[in-house]
């Protein structure tokens, strides 16, 4: 029986600050603008790119300009304003949205395979980060052609994107307070655009009828494939319910008003000007900057050049975020994870970042032009849409919603989806596999970090504790044996308090025995709320052995060495524990005892002894650790302050080796 004579769950100091909760009950003025400045880059965006997409190639008709801008209307409706607005922002997780939140919201349910569409749709959306920033930097840069025909954009879309990446380790502060009024005045460009040609064209508002969409769909032959540019306006949604935490849902309630507004408007304003030019394709004409006349063309340009710097700003950031969540939730590798301003949310992934740096050269590189980059854009968004829907469904499933009404929503958002998915796949040979390519990357290192972790659940042995504590007190007082330091801590993944990995009991006892005056077991639960931050405590043997467990959210840094010790301090405060050090010298001049963390390196020596399979996982997951960024790093650790040990995850038993003696 353990002997427990302190139990303790406290929180860990520094609470939330109290603006966030504000954000996710009430509507305010400034959250409404830094909403627009945060939410909105990708969606506000697309007019630049989608209805040009429809007709580079194909001759603009009366019936395909009114299907076209129906469509678009309709999918802004049914995918933006109903599936994430009104449906997927109430599940949310205390207050924050996107696939991954949905997904930790979900794991109660306690089913095996849920993971699977979230790291799918995951894998995808990070897949579609790589590819939105050149083709949205493209299409506005493209505009000074109108002015200068025989100008080469590549050079500075490239500029500006590798520009965009480097500022990135110094934070977002203080542009960032820029966002909201320049996206305010671009949204507010886009209406007035629109009206203006909307003015000249009434008869588009015809396509407001959902009649027209459909009639293009059925009655014009190939106009299904178009599905696939038309696809284009909607793909900044799921953005859009990821973001939910930042802004909360109030202001984006009100904000997405003003912006669907402005958008449809354009739209309308753009098929006005299609249906007073009606005849050839558009080629290389860019069609929105078509709509701006002379006098306002540069700086209708440079206010472009902002809104999709920002948008790629938006993605970035948004990237950074689902990173950060899926190590947390144990479906990415420990990376290095930087915070370069105090403003809550700012992280930066210096990894990820120079990955998706890397990526976005490349497609500028490979496609040059933003029309050319519309054939590997979307796909992958499609999916992630679909994954989202999935997970919904089970979220509806846990408020107990009725199955007619679960049904419901699988098939119209499966009929809607599948058929953007479908019109797609169209593009594939034409770039389109660059995102499938580069999701089934990011899926592949999901999966084996999975894989690689369960292995090592399974291979890994727990003994109980109780059995070696009589030992442990032994230890503490055996003074033949040099003391290894004052307070020794190690991390254990043991879920249970009466189990410790056998690896820790090698270490203390065996590998090298290791006297210390106070033992710390330290044990982290990811929670399915995001900003969860409590610990609790077990003095498991008085004056020897304490077991602390922080119970951490999954958008919580888990800086175990800074919790640990306010932990300590909190303890010494309440006189649970004395740190004061045990040598007589130091003890009267009040010196506080040595901290010494032990990382155990748990290795596969034997890994011959494992099947096919088994021994793939193993590799994948040890190229990714390698890759990735030491315990050390993730849980910022002091080199002067910490032992790194190997231990051999799996002995296996040889009959074919056995010796006899002669």
């Amino acid at each position: 029986m353990l002997n427990s004579s302190v139990s303790t769950t406290v929180p860990v100091p520094a609470p939330e600050p109290s603006g966030h909760a504000a954000l996710h009950t009430r509507m305010t003025a400034a959250g409404t603008l830094i909403a627009l400045g945060i939410v909105y880059g990708d969606i506000g965006t697309s007019p630049l790119y989608t209805v040009r997409g429809v007709f580079v190639a194909r001759p603009v008709t009366e019936a395909v300009v009114l299907g076209t801008v129906s469509a678009i209307i309709w999918t802004l409706t049914l995918l933006t304003t109903l599936k994430y607005v009104f449906i997927a922002m109430r599940a949310d997780n205390h207050g924050e949205g996107g696939i991954l939140s949905l997904y930790a919201l979900l794991r109660r349910l306690k089913l095996k395979y849920l993971y699977l569409p979230a790291i799918v749709g995951a894998a995808a959306l990070l897949a579609d980060s790589i590819i939105t920033p050149p083709i949205s930097v493209a299409s506005a840069i493209e505009g000074l052609q109108m002015v200068k025909p025989d100008l080469n954009p590549v050079p500075i879309v490239l500029v500006i994107l590798v520009g965009l990446f480097a500022f990135q380790q110094f934070g977002t502060a203080v542009i960032g307070k820029l966002f909201g009024p320049v996206m305010l005045v671009f949204f507010s460009m886009l209406a007035v655009l629109g009206l203006a040609h909307l003015n000249q064209e009434w008869s588009i508002l015809r396509a407001l009828n959902p009649y027209y969409a459909l009639h293009m769909l059925t009655a014009n032959p190939g106009a299904f494939w178009l599905l696939g540019s038309i696809f284009l306006c909607s793909t900044g949604a799921e953005a859009l319910y990821a973001d939910m935490g930042h802004v909360g849902r109030s202001n984006i309630y009100v904000s997405w008003t003003f912006v669907k507004i402005c958008l449809v408007l354009n739209y309308l304003g753009q098929g006005a000007w299609l249906l007073q030019h009606l005849g050839r394709p558009l080629g290389e004409r860019n069609l929105f900057f078509e709509m701006i006349p002379g006098w306002g063309l540069l700086p209708a340009i440079g206010l472009c050049t902002l809104a999709t710097i920002i948008a790629s700003q938006a993605l970035i950031s948004g990237s950074y975020t689902l990173i950060i969540e899926a190590m947390r939730l144990n479906f990415w590798p420990k990376v290095k994870v930087l915070y370069p301003t105090d403003l809550r949310g700012q992280a930066y992934v210096p990894s990820l970042n120079w990955l998706l740096c890397a990526g976005c050269v490349g497609v500028v590189l490979y496609f040059r032009e933003s029309s050319r980059m519309e054939a590997a854009f979307g796909l992958a968004v499609t999916v992630t849409m679909l994954m989202t829907t999935i997970l919904l469904a089970y979220y509806l499933r846990l408020r107990r919603a009725g199955a007619f009404w679960i049904g419901l929503l699988l098939v119209v958002y499966f009929t809607v989806e599948g058929s953007f998915l479908i019109a797609n796949l169209r593009k594939f040979t034409q770039g389109g596999w660059l995102s499938v390519l580069l999701g089934a990357i990011l899926l592949l290192v999901m999966t084996s970090w999975i894989q690689g972790r369960r292995l090592r659940r399974e291979l890994a042995r727990y003994v109980p504790l109780a059995d070696w504590l009589p030992l442990l007190k032994e230890l503490h007082r055996d003074e033949s044996v040099p003391k290894f330091a004052t307070h020794l801590v190690y991390l254990t993944d043991s879920a249970n308090p009466r189990l410790v990995e056998s690896a820790i009991t090698h270490s203390i006892f065996q590998k090298s025995p290791k006297r210390a005056d106070v033992y710390y077991l330290i044990h982290v639960v990811t929670t399915d709320e995001p900003y969860t931050r409590t610990y609790h405590v077990e003095t498991l043997l008085p004056d020897d052995l304490v077991r602390i467990e922080f119970h951490l959210g999954f958008r919580v840094d888990h800086a175990i060495n800074y919790m640990f010790r306010q932990v300590v301090t909190d303890l010494v405060k309440n006189k649970e524990i004395d740190i004061t050090s045990r040598y007589h010298s130091l003890r009267e001049q009040d010196v506080v005892g040595d901290f010494q963390f032990v990382i155990l390196n748990r290795t596969l020596p034997y890994a011959q002894s494992l099947s096919s399979w088994q021994r793939l996982v193993a590799r994948l997951a040890g190229v990714l650790r390698w890759l990735g960024a030491s315990q050390q790093e993730s849980f910022g650790l002091d080199n002067s302050s910490l032992t790194i040990e190997n231990i051999p995850l799996l002995t296996p038993e040889r009959p074919e080796l056995h010796l006899s003696r002669k």
